[in-house]
């Protein structure tokens, strides 16, 4: 079968048509996905450069979530702390109480309740964890805070357990006030304790809370510069997708006149 000859009228019609068809495609799928740059092949050097800037952005998201994780340990260990010192205080106001009076059934009362406490104390101290980590039973927490593992933030565990902050249980029911004397410096000494555990935590909940903050801000500028490298202007592509479409119609017009000049030419040899 021999090969089939456009006229060069045809033939330019033609190639107009392909190349609107081409950029029609092109600009439906800037349309539909959002994006100007969708392949290496569209732009490679933004293209890349996007993908570079996702991907760290991807990489600070974990991060933040291990950052988001260690607040919220410290924040557990904090209210832990809050609450063993409100106890303390109680045990105080036993003490005092038991310096008050000489009833020794009185002050053997005020001394079971006074162990009672302790228990409470150890089993808050127990509970203060966050996702298997409890700063307040001796277990210490290192963050991650940027992707390359250069930066790092530890805050190191306590034991505040009864036997930790140094609190003994009543000696003799209280009977004697030396007893009940040694009970009241280890409290006032528990208390020192708790209080400059509870600034350290403070602290380092600031300094970890501020590069969160940090990390946050600049997922969003990473993000941000991704996607302008790589984003359609809709409005203009909108614009371009009618004038295309209006391009196609003429061409497609212009097409059909060229086809029938091209008969009329050969009726006059009798086609």
């Amino acid at each position: 079968m021999s090969n089939i000859t456009l006229s060069a009228g045809v033939r330019q019609n033609l190639l107009a048509l392909q190349s609107i068809s081409k950029q029609l495609q092109s600009t439906q799928e800037h349309l539909a996905t959002g994006k100007k740059v969708n392949s290496a092949l569209d732009n490679a050097n933004e293209y890349f450069t996007s993908q570079g800037l996702t991907n760290r952005a991807n990489s600070l998201s974990s991060l933040l979530d291990g950052i988001t994780n260690g607040i919220n340990t410290i924040n557990a260990a904090n209210n832990g702390i809050s609450a063993i010192t409100k106890l303390v205080q109680s045990a105080q106001a036993l003490v005092t109480e038991a310096q008050q009076t000489s009833d020794t059934t009185v002050r053997s009362s005020l001394a079971t309740q006074y162990d009672s406490i302790l228990t409470q104390i150890d089993q808050l101290a127990a509970d203060s964890g966050y996702n298997g980590t409890n700063l307040l039973s001796s277990n210490s927490l290192t963050l991650t805070l940027n992707e390359t593992g250069t930066s790092t933030a530890t805050v190191s565990g306590v034991s505040d357990t009864s036997a930790g902050l140094s609190i003994g249980t009543s000696q003799s029911a209280w009977a004697g006030t030396t007893d009940i004397a040694v009970a009241a410096t280890d409290l006032t000494t528990a208390l020192t304790t708790l209080q400059s555990q509870s600034a350290s935590l403070s602290s380092s909940l600031s300094t970890i809370q501020i590069r969160s903050d940090f990390t946050t801000a600049m997922i969003n500028t990473l993000q941000g510069g991704a996607n302008d490298l790589v984003a359609a202007d809709t409005n203009a592509e909108g614009a371009n997708l009618l004038a295309l479409q209006t391009q196609q119609s003429l061409s497609t017009t212009a097409l059909s006149l060229s086809v029938q000049s091209d008969r009329n030419v050969l009726k006059l040899f009798g086609g």
